[in-house]
């Protein structure tokens, strides 16, 4: 995928950079693939056309790299703790899917399905984003913090799929407030946890219980 930072020659001002970025996720936001196009994009962002042919090569990759821009920053994610690591993580999608850009990154998770330009990038994009993902928690089963038991992917799945939900069914003044969605953050992620030490619990007891077979008649 074609982006500023891969191409050489003179260096790009990040500021027009930012500008597209923002202007493209605006843009896929409010109309969809159907209405996303680099005129539109351009016109958004206030700069020629020809701004966006120098860093990009179509529509679909500047699409592509807007949205799993904003998705990037859970690569960095990494505090040596494992609450601390997981309440930056859904407070980074907390802002993600209720924030600004949050219709046009919930629009990708659809529209990506049915878009043969977006299909391949996007995917090559969404295996990143769940390896980042499943290393924070692989990082805490190192470090001693979660049991061996502990069911990575049903882990990432309830916290993520618990975001979606909350930035589609919480009323408006609710979704837009920042110090809502930090309480609800760190209550999801506490209930995720201490849900965790029962499950492992229950995982322990099972393991050591006496088998059927080997008890005495």
């Amino acid at each position: 995928m074609s982006s500023p930072r891969d191409r050489g020659g003179r260096p790009r001002d990040p500021e027009v950079d930012r500008r597209i970025i923002a202007a493209a996720l605006q843009v896929f936001g409010l109309s969809g693939w159907s209405g996303f196009s680099m005129e539109a994009v351009a016109r958004t962002a206030g700069v020629g056309k020809a701004s966006l042919y120098l860093r990009w090569t179509s529509k679909a990759d500047l699409l592509t790299e807007a949205v799993a821009s904003r998705f990037a920053p859970i690569a960095e994610i990494d505090n040596g703790d494992v609450r601390t690591d997981l309440v930056e993580f859904a407070d980074l999608l907390m802002d993600l899917f209720c924030g600004p850009d949050g219709m046009a990154a919930r629009r990708m998770a659809v529209e990506s399905r049915i878009i043969p330009d977006i299909t391949e990038r996007w995917s090559r994009v969404r295996e990143s984003q769940i390896r980042t993902s499943r290393a924070i928690v692989k990082r805490a089963l190192a470090r001693g913090e979660l049991s061996p038991h502990t069911p990575v992917s049903v882990l990432l799945d309830a916290l993520h799929g618990a975001v979606v939900n909350y930035s589609t069914a919480a009323p408006d003044h609710v979704r837009s407030d920042a110090a809502a969605r930090r309480r609800y953050a760190r209550r999801l992620v506490d209930f995720l946890l201490a849900a965790l030490r029962a499950h492992t619990a229950e995982q322990r007891a099972a393991d050591t219980a006496p088998s059927m077979d080997s008890t005495p008649i």
